[in-house]
Protein backbone atom coordinates (compact mmCIF):
# COMPACT_ATOMS: atom_id res chain seq x y z
CA UNK A 1 0.00 0.00 0.00
CA UNK A 2 2.86 2.38 0.74
CA UNK A 3 4.30 1.69 -2.69
CA UNK A 4 0.94 2.40 -4.32
CA UNK A 5 0.65 5.70 -2.46
CA UNK A 6 4.15 6.73 -3.56
CA UNK A 7 3.28 5.90 -7.17
CA UNK A 8 0.14 8.03 -6.98
CA UNK A 9 2.09 11.01 -5.70
CA UNK A 10 4.70 10.77 -8.45
CA UNK A 11 2.15 10.35 -11.24
CA UNK A 12 -0.12 13.13 -9.90
CA UNK A 13 -3.03 11.02 -11.06
CA UNK A 14 -4.52 9.90 -7.77
CA UNK A 15 -7.01 12.09 -5.98
CA UNK A 16 -6.52 13.16 -2.41
CA UNK A 17 -10.28 13.23 -2.09
CA UNK A 18 -10.65 9.46 -2.63
CA UNK A 19 -13.09 9.46 -5.59
CA UNK A 20 -11.30 6.59 -7.29
CA UNK A 21 -7.94 5.54 -8.64
CA UNK A 22 -7.91 8.43 -11.12
CA UNK A 23 -9.60 11.85 -11.21
CA UNK A 24 -10.00 14.29 -14.05
CA UNK A 25 -6.96 16.54 -14.17
CA UNK A 26 -3.32 16.72 -15.06
CA UNK A 27 -2.83 12.96 -15.16
CA UNK A 28 -4.84 12.80 -18.39
CA UNK A 29 -2.26 14.99 -20.14
CA UNK A 30 0.71 12.76 -19.28
CA UNK A 31 0.89 9.89 -21.78
CA UNK A 32 2.33 6.57 -20.73
CA UNK A 33 4.75 5.51 -23.45
CA UNK A 34 5.92 2.18 -22.09
CA UNK A 35 4.27 -1.05 -21.17
CA UNK A 36 1.19 -0.77 -23.42
CA UNK A 37 1.20 -3.35 -26.25
CA UNK A 38 0.01 -2.34 -29.68
CA UNK A 39 -3.59 -3.42 -30.40
CA UNK A 40 -3.85 -6.64 -32.40
CA UNK A 41 -6.66 -8.03 -34.49
CA UNK A 42 -8.40 -11.07 -33.04
CA UNK A 43 -8.00 -12.95 -36.34
CA UNK A 44 -6.18 -12.06 -39.56
CA UNK A 45 -8.39 -10.81 -42.35
CA UNK A 46 -8.00 -12.47 -45.78
CA UNK A 47 -6.20 -10.43 -48.38
CA UNK A 48 -8.34 -8.79 -51.10
CA UNK A 49 -9.93 -11.21 -53.55
CA UNK A 50 -7.88 -12.04 -56.61
CA UNK A 51 -10.18 -12.57 -59.58
CA UNK A 52 -9.79 -16.05 -61.05
CA UNK A 53 -10.58 -17.48 -64.46
CA UNK A 54 -13.33 -19.82 -63.28
CA UNK A 55 -13.70 -21.64 -66.60
CA UNK A 56 -9.97 -22.36 -66.86
CA UNK A 57 -9.88 -23.45 -63.22
CA UNK A 58 -12.66 -25.98 -63.82
CA UNK A 59 -11.19 -27.28 -67.08
CA UNK A 60 -7.81 -28.00 -65.45
CA UNK A 61 -9.30 -29.55 -62.31
CA UNK A 62 -9.12 -33.39 -62.35
CA UNK A 63 -11.94 -33.53 -59.76
CA UNK A 64 -14.42 -31.96 -62.20
CA UNK A 65 -16.24 -34.63 -64.20
CA UNK A 66 -16.02 -34.99 -67.96
CA UNK A 67 -19.75 -34.29 -68.19
CA UNK A 68 -19.36 -30.87 -66.57
CA UNK A 69 -16.32 -30.03 -68.67
CA UNK A 70 -18.23 -30.96 -71.82
CA UNK A 71 -21.02 -28.56 -70.82
CA UNK A 72 -18.59 -25.69 -70.23
CA UNK A 73 -19.48 -23.89 -73.44
CA UNK A 74 -20.35 -20.21 -73.91
CA UNK A 75 -24.03 -19.40 -74.08
CA UNK A 76 -23.39 -16.33 -76.22
CA UNK A 77 -20.03 -15.19 -77.54
CA UNK A 78 -17.69 -15.42 -74.51
CA UNK A 79 -20.43 -15.53 -71.84
CA UNK A 80 -20.20 -18.81 -69.92
CA UNK A 81 -22.98 -20.09 -67.59
CA UNK A 82 -20.76 -19.77 -64.51
CA UNK A 83 -21.34 -17.81 -61.30
CA UNK A 84 -18.36 -16.98 -59.09
CA UNK A 85 -18.36 -15.79 -55.48
CA UNK A 86 -15.46 -14.83 -53.20
CA UNK A 87 -15.50 -15.01 -49.41
CA UNK A 88 -13.91 -16.39 -46.26
CA UNK A 89 -15.04 -19.99 -45.78
CA UNK A 90 -11.89 -21.82 -44.66
CA UNK A 91 -10.03 -19.17 -42.67
CA UNK A 92 -7.18 -18.95 -45.14
CA UNK A 93 -5.03 -15.94 -45.97
CA UNK A 94 -6.83 -15.44 -49.29
CA UNK A 95 -10.57 -15.48 -50.06
CA UNK A 96 -12.08 -18.81 -51.07
CA UNK A 97 -13.83 -19.15 -54.42
CA UNK A 98 -17.29 -20.69 -54.92
CA UNK A 99 -18.13 -21.60 -58.52
CA UNK A 100 -21.58 -22.65 -59.76
CA UNK A 101 -22.00 -24.14 -63.23
CA UNK A 102 -25.44 -23.87 -64.86
CA UNK A 103 -27.20 -24.72 -68.09
CA UNK A 104 -27.60 -21.95 -70.64
CA UNK A 105 -31.31 -22.28 -71.37
CA UNK A 106 -32.89 -22.39 -67.92
CA UNK A 107 -30.00 -21.72 -65.49
CA UNK A 108 -30.17 -25.15 -63.86
CA UNK A 109 -27.30 -25.65 -61.43
CA UNK A 110 -25.43 -28.76 -62.56
CA UNK A 111 -22.30 -28.45 -60.44
CA UNK A 112 -20.95 -26.43 -57.53
CA UNK A 113 -17.38 -26.22 -56.25
CA UNK A 114 -15.27 -24.53 -53.57
CA UNK A 115 -11.62 -23.69 -54.14
CA UNK A 116 -9.14 -22.82 -51.38
CA UNK A 117 -5.86 -21.00 -51.90
CA UNK A 118 -2.92 -23.22 -50.96
CA UNK A 119 0.71 -22.51 -51.84
CA UNK A 120 -0.32 -19.76 -54.27
CA UNK A 121 -2.74 -21.97 -56.21
CA UNK A 122 -6.40 -22.89 -55.85
CA UNK A 123 -7.29 -26.41 -54.71
CA UNK A 124 -10.72 -28.05 -54.96
CA UNK A 125 -11.99 -28.71 -51.40
CA UNK A 126 -15.71 -29.29 -52.14
CA UNK A 127 -17.73 -30.53 -55.10
CA UNK A 128 -21.37 -31.45 -55.76
CA UNK A 129 -22.34 -32.40 -59.31
CA UNK A 130 -25.94 -33.46 -58.76
CA UNK A 131 -28.43 -31.58 -60.96
CA UNK A 132 -30.37 -28.61 -59.61
CA UNK A 133 -27.71 -27.62 -57.07
CA UNK A 134 -26.43 -24.16 -56.13
CA UNK A 135 -24.08 -22.88 -53.40
CA UNK A 136 -23.77 -19.55 -51.64
CA UNK A 137 -21.62 -18.01 -48.90
CA UNK A 138 -23.58 -16.98 -45.83
CA UNK A 139 -21.72 -15.40 -42.89
CA UNK A 140 -18.70 -17.64 -43.27
CA UNK A 141 -20.66 -20.82 -43.94
CA UNK A 142 -21.23 -22.74 -47.16
CA UNK A 143 -24.94 -23.14 -47.94
CA UNK A 144 -25.88 -25.69 -50.61
CA UNK A 145 -29.42 -25.80 -52.01
CA UNK A 146 -30.53 -29.02 -53.74
CA UNK A 147 -33.95 -29.56 -55.30
CA UNK A 148 -35.74 -32.78 -54.38
CA UNK A 149 -38.04 -34.86 -56.61
CA UNK A 150 -40.54 -37.46 -55.44
CA UNK A 151 -42.02 -40.23 -57.56
CA UNK A 152 -44.53 -38.76 -59.99
CA UNK A 153 -43.21 -35.19 -59.78
CA UNK A 154 -43.38 -33.33 -63.10
CA UNK A 155 -39.96 -32.29 -64.29
CA UNK A 156 -41.03 -28.66 -64.11
CA UNK A 157 -41.77 -28.69 -60.37
CA UNK A 158 -39.90 -30.60 -57.65
CA UNK A 159 -41.49 -31.60 -54.36
CA UNK A 160 -39.11 -29.47 -52.33
CA UNK A 161 -35.54 -28.63 -51.58
CA UNK A 162 -32.79 -29.49 -49.12
CA UNK A 163 -30.78 -26.58 -47.75
CA UNK A 164 -27.57 -27.88 -46.21
CA UNK A 165 -25.12 -25.72 -44.25
CA UNK A 166 -21.47 -26.76 -44.08
CA UNK A 167 -18.66 -25.45 -41.90
CA UNK A 168 -14.91 -25.84 -42.32
CA UNK A 169 -12.85 -27.82 -39.81
CA UNK A 170 -10.05 -30.41 -39.79
CA UNK A 171 -9.19 -29.48 -43.40
CA UNK A 172 -12.64 -30.37 -44.76
CA UNK A 173 -16.27 -29.25 -44.92
CA UNK A 174 -18.69 -30.99 -42.57
CA UNK A 175 -22.46 -30.81 -42.55
CA UNK A 176 -23.71 -28.63 -39.69
CA UNK A 177 -27.44 -28.81 -40.21
CA UNK A 178 -30.03 -29.56 -42.88
CA UNK A 179 -33.41 -28.02 -43.66
CA UNK A 180 -36.07 -29.68 -45.85
CA UNK A 181 -38.54 -27.30 -47.50
CA UNK A 182 -41.64 -28.89 -49.04
CA UNK A 183 -43.58 -27.03 -51.74
CA UNK A 184 -47.35 -26.77 -51.66
CA UNK A 185 -49.41 -28.27 -54.49
CA UNK A 186 -52.59 -26.47 -53.47
CA UNK A 187 -51.83 -23.20 -55.28
CA UNK A 188 -52.15 -22.32 -58.95
CA UNK A 189 -54.21 -25.22 -60.21
CA UNK A 190 -52.57 -27.87 -58.09
CA UNK A 191 -48.94 -27.01 -58.77
CA UNK A 192 -46.95 -24.27 -57.14
CA UNK A 193 -43.88 -22.92 -58.83
CA UNK A 194 -40.58 -23.50 -57.06
CA UNK A 195 -39.63 -20.54 -54.86
CA UNK A 196 -35.91 -20.81 -55.59
CA UNK A 197 -34.25 -19.40 -58.72
CA UNK A 198 -33.28 -22.86 -59.99
CA UNK A 199 -35.16 -24.73 -62.66
CA UNK A 200 -35.00 -28.54 -62.73
CA UNK A 201 -32.74 -30.39 -65.11
CA UNK A 202 -34.25 -30.92 -68.54
CA UNK A 203 -32.29 -34.03 -69.25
Amino acid sequence: MAGLAAFCVLATGCSAGGTGTRDEGAAMTTPVERGIPAPQSASPEPSPARTVDAVALLRHDPKVSRRIKADLKPCAEDAYPVDTSYGNLTGGTAPDVVINVMTCGDAVGIGTYVYRSQNHRYVNVFANEQPAVYSTIDRGALVVTQQVYAQGDPMSYPSGEDVVTYSWGNAKFSERYRVRNSYSRAVGGGVKATPVPLAPDQG
